[in-house]
């Protein structure tokens, strides 16, 4: 997304590009032309007569991208000194488990958690199998259940950097593209119901107030 363009990103994996001329690209353009307006809402509703399933896919790979490039600013403050486990706060731990190669979930800290995790959703927005990019490619039936646990985990990335890192986001002035993310973040995923509520528990104050602001 545009207000982006003056983050810089430290150690993470590569973003993922969308084809320029592709239909993929042009929904993403027309959510930000509509986000750009400051319409939230009308941003993240499925525009006329378009795929659900492809709609879904070029948002998770936008998400992907923002959260990618917020978490690259701080990573110098996310360490295993200053975070030596996964968390949002000290009633909500996460352990790593992709359900292949880490069956048993194992307790590690914030940085190697999320170095798992954004690994482990390049791995699927690359797998055209999953996310496919030419036209007339079907996606799998199993695409939303997929699609639910990469926008589930990119969550607690965002819930560990509002608890752990905020102060970080404020020194470095990035609080309004974190805030603006989050919250675009927040009206999709609510607008189709890919996130359960439980699992919003970390921020549900947060996204109370966001939502009041609206």
């Amino acid at each position: 997304m545009s207000f982006f363009l003056n983050l810089k990103s430290s150690k993470t994996v590569k973003c993922k590009k969308i084809p320029e001329g592709s239909h993929a690209h042009e929904l993403l353009k027309y959510s930000s032309a509509t986000l750009g307006s400051g319409n939230i809402k009308m941003a993240v509703q499925l525009p006329d007569g378009e795929d659900i399933n492809e709609w879904i896919a070029v948002n998770t790979v936008d998400f992907f991208n923002q959260i990618n490039m917020l978490y690259g600013t701080i990573t110098e403050y996310c360490t295993t000194e200053s975070c030596p486990v996964m968390s949002a706060g000290p009633k909500y731990e996460y352990h790593w488990a992709d359900g292949s190669t880490v069956k048993r979930p194992i307790k590690c800290s914030a940085p190697k958690y999320i170095d798992y995790l954004m690994a482990w959703v390049q791995e699927q927005l690359e797998d055209e199998n999953v996310f496919p990019s030419k036209i007339g490619v079907t996606f799998p039936k199993n695409f939303l259940t997929i699609a639910k646990t990469i926008l589930k985990r990119l969550f607690r990335v965002y819930a560990h950097v509002y608890h752990a890192h905020f102060r970080d986001i404020i020194s470095l002035n990035e609080e309004p593209h974190l805030n603006t993310s989050f919250k675009h973040f927040i009206y999709f995923v609510q607008e189709f119901s890919l996130i359960e509520k439980r699992e919003l528990a970390p921020l549900q104050e947060l996204i109370d107030k966001l939502m009041v602001e609206t």
